[in-house]
């Protein structure tokens, strides 16, 4: 009879990349978390109409990259999949902590996400220890995961374009609503637009 294979964990370290805009007498800071797919390094550069002297922006990179397209061509990384959640989870909160703690000073933070990364910002948010001053998910969705109560100190808002497939608007007027009803402010601004980052929008949101 054949033996069943044993799971071993293990804690490593490995490199990661982070990216910044700005900052160099900062007086507040933005975390951008980028979608499935994308890199913070080309991400990262859809905040340099916002980013100054007085607001550092920072792109964490998600720890696991994949080629996009069968094995060669255009690499993307990813925040998570389903194999190993919890840990994943727990590994990108750690990352994030830490790039809190070595990147970013002690200043009014905002966290930003985007598609992918707005599950990322929520579970950050809601973990009590980035205490941003505000959440903004650009669209994407709430994971189920997150609950009302982890938000309820601080102001949520929805951005989400009237094409986006992925965010589509009545559903993030569902979860808008239910978070209302359960204390949390929110605020929905909708655009013109599909899945995508519009930078008068963003402009609006400083």
């Amino acid at each position: 009879m054949s033996e069943s294979p044993r799971e071993h964990r293990l804690a490593v370290r490995r490199s990661a990349r982070v990216f910044t805009l700005g900052g160099e007498a900062a007086t507040e800071a933005w975390v951008a978390l980028h979608g499935y797919g994308q890199l913070a390094g080309r991400f990262v550069r859809r905040f340099e109409q916002i980013a100054g002297p007085e607001r550092l922006v920072v792109a964490p990179e998600a720890l696991s990259r994949f080629y996009r397209q069968g094995g060669v061509g255009i690499v993307g990384a990813t925040w998570m999949t389903r194999e190993d959640r919890e840990a994943e989870i727990r590994d990108y909160l750690g990352y994030l902590e830490q790039v809190r703690a070595t990147v970013i000073p002690p200043v009014p933070l905002t966290l930003l996400g985007f598609s992918q990364g707005v599950a990322t910002a929520a579970r950050w948010a809601a973990s009590g220890t980035a205490a941003p001053k505000r959440l903004v998910c650009w669209g994407g969705l709430l994971p189920e995961d997150v609950p009302a109560a982890g938000l309820s100190a601080l102001p949520v808002t929805f951005v989400v374009g009237d094409r986006d497939e992925w965010a589509p608007p009545e559903r993030v007027e569902e979860q808008a609503a239910a978070l209302r009803a359960a204390g949390v402010s929110v605020e929905v601004v909708e655009f013109e637009g599909g899945h995508e980052l519009n930078p008068e929008v963003l402009l609006s949101l400083v």
